[in-house]
């Protein structure tokens, strides 16, 4: 596997590839994230059933540039200020085209969108709103963000494979909002299930929101790549 720095707009990414992959995966991700990536690839180039290629997008402000729209503050002091847009342009309009130009196996196959907790958010919102993805990667995503589930109400995704994930116990917050994830979860995954034209699963993996994220992140992507090869 092949491993580049490139840059996105000034954002930087780290592109992994396989000789004449078939599918592009895209995790946005924060510097904390990378120490954990080496594993993750271990993981996805052990069982992956086909070459594939990941994008690795640097995030500098996580509550800015991942959130899907303004929200009071929900632990600390620093509120979420809705640029999931923006970086959504810039991975459809920057990275896709450099990445597949460069990749031209990639000119014709698959685009998968994942990541961890409000990363993985981020992606279950990019299914709404772009139709550039063939499937969602989503392990414990953050789907007690505020207004979430009333948008997933009233919106249809236009992706057709989507992943969720959560660890048993991340339920267990002191945090009230934070407490809410196992039954948002649940109620989201009834509604995906009930969507026409969608195949989805949700997995309980054992323990909190910080136990082995990258092993559930390879978990969620495994899912997907499987999932998007049987279109």
């Amino acid at each position: 596997m092949v491993e580049e720095k490139i840059l996105i707009d000034g954002k930087r990414c780290l592109l992994y590839a396989d000789a004449e992959p078939e599918v592009l995966l895209v995790e946005p991700m924060d510097e904390q994230d990378l120490e954990f990536l080496d594993r993750e690839l271990e993981i996805l180039k052990a069982e992956a059933g086909r070459p594939f290629a990941l994008a690795a997008l640097i995030i500098e402000d996580w509550n800015k540039e991942l959130a899907p729209w303004p929200a009071e503050p929900v632990f600390g002091k620093e509120p979420f200020t809705g640029g999931a847009p923006a970086t959504l342009r810039l991975i459809e309009d920057a990275l896709i085209p450099k990445v597949e130009s460069s990749l031209p196996s990639l000119e014709n196959g698959r685009r998968i969108i994942g990541g961890y907790s409000l990363s993985a958010l981020f992606a279950l919102w990019c299914a709404y709103e772009s139709g550039s993805f063939d499937g969602i990667a989503a392990a414990s995503p953050s789907v007690w963000y505020p207004g979430w589930m009333e948008f997933v109400r009233n919106h249809s995704p236009k992706a057709h494979n989507i992943y969720l994930s959560l660890g048993d116990k991340e339920y267990k917050s002191r945090n009230r909002t934070l407490a809410t994830v196992e039954t948002c979860i649940r109620e989201y995954s009834e509604i995906l299930s009930a969507t026409e034209g969608v195949r989805t699963t949700l997995e309980w993996n054992p323990g909190n929101h910080f136990v082995e994220a990258d092993i559930r992140t390879a978990k969620a992507f495994l899912w997907a790549l499987e999932s998007v090869s049987g279109d």
